[in-house]
């Protein structure tokens, strides 16, 4: 039997209604409780750890081409945790960040390269003490799952990063000389929860 153009195209669009459809781009809501942002950096011989404890953002993706993602964050400078109150209390003071001047430390990407299987580049804007620099993210995706509750859809992603601190005018105070060190080690652990 031969089809008009209108039975047709009613046919193509049945069978186009009838394929279940993932959306090609998903925005994860970063879940702060399961996920974490650390740093460390040389004192004399050692390396000390910190984090901070308070942060949000989101992960968009596109699965088909995770290349075309991207992601934002913002984190709260006062949350900066060492295991030491003083020394926590000195890092948000103008010796350091500065935290009543500039209360938030932003990333915002610009590009994803990938680098490897599940691998990725993650170039971006990252602002710090009112300075913002270009930086690249190592990335590693963890994958895509269920999470506990009935509905509940989660990603799950790892970066690494050297900053220098002077770079963002984070030099600390002059009396502490090269006892402390410039570098610092950015190590963020990322689950994400899909947004309806």
């Amino acid at each position: 039997m031969k089809l008009t153009r209108p039975s047709l195209l009613l046919a193509t669009i049945l069978v186009a209604l009838a394929v279940p459809a993932r959306a090609a781009v998903e925005t994860y809501a970063i879940d702060p409780v399961h996920s974490s942002v650390g740093f460390s950096i040389r004192h004399i011989l050692s390396k000390v750890p910190g984090s901070f404890t308070k942060f949000s953002g989101n992960v968009t993706v596109d699965r088909d081409n995770l290349e075309k993602s991207s992601v934002d964050a913002t984190i709260d400078v006062a949350s900066v945790s060492t295991a030491s109150e003083a020394r926590d209390n000195h890092l948000k003071t103008p010796d350091f960040f500065d935290a009543a001047k500039f209360p938030t430390i932003t990333f915002k990407s610009t590009g994803w390269k990938k680098t490897a299987a599940d691998a990725y580049d993650i170039t971006g804007d990252l602002t710090i003490h009112g300075v913002t620099k270009s930086v690249v993210l190592k990335a590693k995706l963890l994958g895509f799952g269920a999470g506990m509750q009935p509905g509940v859809q989660l990603t799950g992603w790892e970066a690494t990063t050297i900053l220098n601190k002077a770079d963002f005018g984070v030099n600390g105070p002059a009396m502490l000389g090269t006892m402390l060190g410039d570098e610092v080690a950015i190590t963020i652990n990322i689950e994400a929860d899909l947004k309806k």
